[in-house]
């Protein structure tokens, strides 16, 4: 049987959300950016320590460039409390970067350093909307734990929908200001970038999030990430949101690799590592990426999740691929789009 995709022809994807980490890690990953179909990435700067100055992003970049010469890659900084509105300008003025990343702390892989509170960035986020550079939020909020009142503790199930407001205000503090969130995962999050008519706030999404649930993850660390997969609900509004023709959504895979012993929650050195803790979070697809959103999309077709027509429109698979993030991230279309 013809299967929907036979003999379609893409460009390159685009990629805005990738984490290349560091050391033999990055040179390994690295190099399979390509085989994913993609050929432009926007790279995240939660190394250790994170990048924080224009100077160790362009190092870094530098570092990239050398591993994946055919790649163009985009650089961000990690909104830290070292972070100025003098540091913002320094940034723009490099060509090289192109936003900052917002980690709440202890919500993810290397956020020690990350948010607590968001008004005391407010002179950065004024600076960062003169100079058109993007904030990348990380759109979830901490764990916490409130005996007194249950109701409103925040787990994985519900720390992206209860940073929502988050967003929404400093939208509306700072409506130049260009937004993603980042790797959504439930329908409110869809629902909340689509209510804000503004082209300044847009979303991106993942490729796992397009195909795990939260079943897919529990007891099966591989598939554990965060923001977690949620609701079979949640995921079908991911696909709907990604072939939408508001355009509002684009590809960032989050692609992110560890160790597999870190995977499996376990410490130390090969031969030494049989204590158990808990597993990294962070999904590797960076050499699958493209295909494994087709997979996902031709899935919801077979299924009746979405119609034929709705990914066969014109225009809607270079959109998510390439286009939307093109104009949304860096106000130019970027190779592939």
């Amino acid at each position: 049987m013809p299967r929907l995709f036979d003999g379609l022809e893409l460009p390159a994807s685009a990629d805005f959300h990738v984490h290349l980490r560091q050391g033999a890690m990055m040179e390994t990953v690295t190099p399979t950016i390509t085989s994913g179909g993609v050929d432009t990435v926007y790279v995240m700067p939660n190394l250790i320590p994170p990048i924080t100055t224009p100077a160790q992003a362009v190092e870094y970049k530098s570092r990239l460039q050398a591993l994946a010469p055919d790649v163009t890659f985009l650089m961000s900084l990690y909104l830290h409390p070292s972070i100025t509105p003098s540091i913002v300008r320094e940034a723009k003025a490099t060509g090289a970067i192109h936003g900052i990343k917002s980690y709440p702390a202890g919500v993810t892989t290397n956020s020690s350093s990350g948010v607590v509170d968001y008004e005391s960035f407010y002179p950065v986020f004024a600076a960062m909307e003169e100079e058109g550079l993007v904030l990348n939020l990380h759109g979830e909020l901490p764990p916490s734990q409130s005996p007194s009142a249950p109701e409103d503790q925040i787990t994985v199930l519900n720390a992206e929908a209860a940073f929502l407001p988050t967003l929404r205000s400093l939208h509306t503090r700072f409506p130049n200001l260009r937004i993603v969130l980042e790797h959504c995962t439930t329908k409110a999050a869809v629902d909340m970038v689509l209510s804000i008519s503004s082209p300044n706030v847009v979303g991106t999404i993942t490729a796992h999030h397009l195909s795990l649930i939260v079943d897919d993850w529990a007891g099966d660390p591989l598939n554990f990430c965060k923001p977690v997969a949620k609701l079979p609900s949640d995921r079908i509004a991911l696909l709907r949101a990604a072939v939408d023709p508001r355009r509002k959504f684009f590809l960032g895979t989050d692609s992110a690799p560890h160790p597999l012993r870190s995977k499996q929650g376990r410490s130390g050195t090969a031969g030494n590592d049989n204590s158990c803790g808990k597993c990294a979070a962070g999904v590797f697809t960076q050499p699958y990426a493209t295909q494994l959103v087709l997979e996902a999309l031709e899935e919801a077709v077979s299924k009746g999740i979405l119609r034929e027509e709705d990914v066969r429109r014109e225009g809607v698979l270079e959109g998510f691929w390439a286009r939307r993030g093109g104009g949304s991230m860096v106000c130019r279309r970027v190779s592939g789009g």
